[in-house]
């Protein structure tokens, strides 16, 4: 059972367990010897594959690919070339003779490649005359997928060991190995507090036994910087230590730290180490683990042919490339480099009809009775899947506009083939596991465990099929193409609009619709309560309007993709854009009908939001619905089945903020719970102005702590007034003060927002709190 793929010296070294649970027998070491007699039942041993050729392919004219297969024989980084037939692209019904070029080792592919792109291309041959394959793939990904090896062991999760392993940041920045924490237990015996060598030897030490006991698959650590600490300190303090397996062999970095830009965002990606026989989880570098965890980890890596720890740190489009790559490689198709899809010429008409995106209707301000929340299940994959679009199916060059086997794209005329398409392909699998996952990890009868499980792997399995959208209007998408992009917006858009009007047809009327998602409510409901509060009562399956399962089953019979019943809410309110009375799309707030509360859009569900405006928030509104101002949670029963919306929403919601502005006037809050996490936009030196994301880098950096563009900085305001670092004090500085003049805005900009959709304002929450009417003993 493969537990990890690396190369050493350029050989692919695949360290494996057995699959009766004994030792690896003869398999040779990573150093070319014999196999380590390992005496563990379950440990993996590696298994070294010298003969392995990475190789890259060339299209072109045959004397060009003869001339070039002589080209190259004087270049020693090249083990020979060879004449194959395979298909160039995903529309081609008949496959062509390629030159496939093997290199000594991964690292020669990409040099060799450039070579032939600069010295032998451009110097012989207009630009465009050789098109290359495979060039620029993960070398574990390109072995898994040339020699068949599975990048994980058939159990999945279930057939790997992990050892969580963390460090501070300040200490990481002092190269302090104490404070260790091992499973999430301090690895020292004595508190790192009381300081000295002894402290971190014995940390150090102690980490060395878990990795003895526990011979981990997967180490999953707070930051992959922490590796080459742990190692150097351990060398420092003389105490013997190994990360890896079986052999003497370090950490080895395989990428430095950098930030980057992405739709108008600043990320920032970490460094990225290896360790011998097991797979590293960086978490502060790993958006899949913290949205799917080891579960959803192996299926991807399954179903994408990446070992794990490359799935791990990869982007969600890189997992669907690798899925996308695999898929083709099972057509006889391979990864074009530097993909260049242009773009098919349209009339003027055609391209302002396709330059759309999806149906948003502005929602109607203010509060709505017994509201019907209904949206289609992955609406732009089912789109995909059952009409067939692919890069290779829309206005193919088989069909003709007339045919009567093609699918006609609404409102732009482009037709799409009867013959099966490569993306439906790539997405089938996934969508039929998440259903089967969602299934599992809805039913009450499955045990926790397994339906915890299956919960992980339907939150990976979506992240995949968001993105698989968007990834086809991406100017470097391998298997992408814009007039995809257009056409699955085409089909969304008629998909909406038609269940809008099977909703109105049926007694309902349309109070807000975002691309995939309605909310409905009876007709006959009296319209929005505005500021009043007020609304006519309706139930929802009243005789004036027909049950919404029962309209949304006919419009998913229709549309032939799923529309599910989402939720019904006894009140839901819809929050205007900030100084603006239009609705915001996507900010919205309600109570359902089983007593829960959903929040969407306001500060509460915001990143930047501290714990403690957001725990006031969400009491905010549970408040309207008259549960009062329970201290946790975001949701669950109501005290009261039979409590509406309150009689008078603003006082609701002002006591509420009285009871916390008195903590937070009083001193009574925990500094901690007011932790402000954002993201650097630039680097340090990149601000020129005195905000408090530069004042919290300031402070990074007199602490030592090295701060990039894309890293989060978490800090707490102590004194707004005051200029440069001394503005905050960083998380893991414990603060024990605050400016709370500072938060007090925050919180009164919170239970503005909650009531905003009854007509009330900023000023009228000022006016509430300082004009003297609330004299409840609550409020004290």
């Amino acid at each position: 059972m493969t537990v990890a793929v690396e190369f050493v010296d350029g050989d692919a070294v695949v360290w494996e367990r057995p699959e009766d649970g004994g030792t690896a027998g003869t398999a040779g070491d990573a150093s070319g010897g014999e196999s380590t007699d390992c005496d563990a039942l379950r440990t993996a041993v590696p298994r070294r594959d010298p003969e392995y050729e990475p190789a890259f392919l060339v299209a072109g004219p045959s004397r060009t690919r003869a001339r070039l297969a002589d080209w190259l024989t004087g270049d020693d980084r090249v083990r020979g070339v060879e004449s194959v037939r395979r298909y160039r692209s995903l529309a081609d019904r008949e496959g062509e003779r390629i030159l496939r070029v093997r290199v000594a080792g991964p690292d020669a592919v990409r040099p060799v490649a450039r070579r032939v792109r600069r010295g032998f291309e451009r110097a012989r041959h207009p630009p465009g005359a050789l098109r290359l394959f495979d060039v620029d793939l993960d070398p574990t990904v390109r072995y898994c997928l040339d020699t068949g090896t599975p990048p994980v062991p058939a159990g999945g999760a279930d057939a790997l060991s992990t050892l969580r392993v963390d460090l501070p940041e300040d200490a990481l920045a002092a190269g302090d190995a104490a404070p260790l924490r091992v499973d999430g237990e301090p690895a020292a015996a004595r508190d790192a507090a009381d300081g000295g060598e002894a402290v971190e030897a014995a940390a150090v030490e102690a980490l060395g036994r878990a990795l003895d006991r526990t011979d981990p698959d997967v180490l999953v650590v707070s930051s992959g910087d922490l590796l080459p600490l742990v190692a150097e300190r351990a060398d420092d303090l003389g105490v013997p230590f190994r990360w890896g397996r079986h052999d003497e062999r370090g950490v080895r970095r395989l990428a430095g730290s950098n930030s980057y830009e992405s739709y108008g965002r600043v990320g920032f990606s970490p460094a990225r180490y290896a360790v011998p026989g097991r797979a590293v989880v960086d978490r502060a570098g790993s958006f899949l683990w913290a949205e799917a965890g080891l579960d959803g980890l192996c299926y991807l890596a399954e179903r994408s042919r990446r070992p794990l720890q490359a799935t791990a740190r990869a982007s969600i489009g890189g997992v669907l490339t690798s899925m996308q790559v695999y898929h083709a490689r099972g057509r006889g198709v391979h990864a074009p480099w530097r993909p260049w899809t242009p773009e098919r010429f349209k009339p003027v008409g055609t391209l302002h009809d396709a330059d759309r995106g999806g149906v948003t209707l502005s929602p109607e301000v203010g509060v709505h009775r017994d509201v019907v929340e209904v949206d289609f299940a992955s609406l732009y994959p089912a789109i995909i899947r059952a009409h067939n679009v692919s890069p290779e199916t829309v206005r193919c060059d088989c069909c003709g506009d007339d045919d009567s086997g093609t699918t006609a794209v609404p409102g732009l005329g482009y037709r799409v083939c009867a013959r099966e398409g490569f993306l439906p392909g790539v997405l089938a699998r996934l969508l039929d596991d998440r259903a089967a996952a969602k299934r599992v990890a809805d039913d009450d009868d499955a045990a926790p465990a397994e339906r915890e499980r299956a919960g992980r792997v339907a939150d990976a399995i979506k992240w995949v099929l968001v993105s698989c959208f968007g990834y086809q209007g991406y100017r470097n998408a391998k298997f992408g193409r814009i007039e995809c992009h257009e056409a699955i917006n085409a089909f969304a858009r008629e998909a909406l609009l038609d269940a809008k009007d099977a909703f109105e047809a049926a007694g309902w009327r349309t109070v807000h619709a975002v691309v995939d998602s309605l909310w409905v409510t009876p007709a006959d409901a009296g319209g929005s309560a505005g500021g009043s509060g007020d609304g006519g009562p309706a139930t929802v399956d009243g005789p004036a309007a027909t049950p919404a399962r029962d309209v949304a089953a006919r419009v998913s019979d229709a549309v032939g993709i799923p529309l599910e019943f989402e939720a019904r809410y006894d009140w839901a309110c819809f929050v205007p854009k900030r100084g603006s009375r239009a609705g915001a799309l996507t900010k919205y707030f309600g109570r359902r009908a089983d007593g829960t509360y959903r929040v969407r859009g306001i500060e509460c569900r915001r990143r930047s939001t501290t714990d403690f405006v957001a725990d006031a928030q969400r009491a905010m509104v549970r408040a309207l619905g008259g549960d009062g101002d329970r201290e946790h949670g975001g949701g669950g029963d109501r005290g009261d089945a039979d409590a509406d919306l309150a009689d008078d929403p603003l006082g609701a919601v002002c006591r509420v903020l009285a009871r916390r502005l008195r903590d937070l006037r009083t001193g009574g809050v925990d500094p901690a719970d007011l932790t402000i996490r954002t993201r650097a936009s630039k680097d340090p030196e990149g601000y020129d102005r005195d905000t408090l994301t530069a004042a919290a880098l300031d402070r990074y950096e007199r602490a030592g702590v090295d701060r990039a563009a894309g890293q989060s900085v978490a800090y707490v305001v102590v004194d707004d007034d005051a200029r440069g670092a001394g503005r905050v004090r960083l998380a893991f500085e414990e603060p024990d003060g605050y400016d709370a003049a500072f938060y007090r805005e925050r919180l009164i900009r919170a239970a503005a927002s909650v009531t905003s959709p009854f007509g009330s304002d900023r000023d009228d929450v000022e006016a509430f709190l300082g004009d003297g009417r609330d004299a409840r003993l609550s409020a004290f």
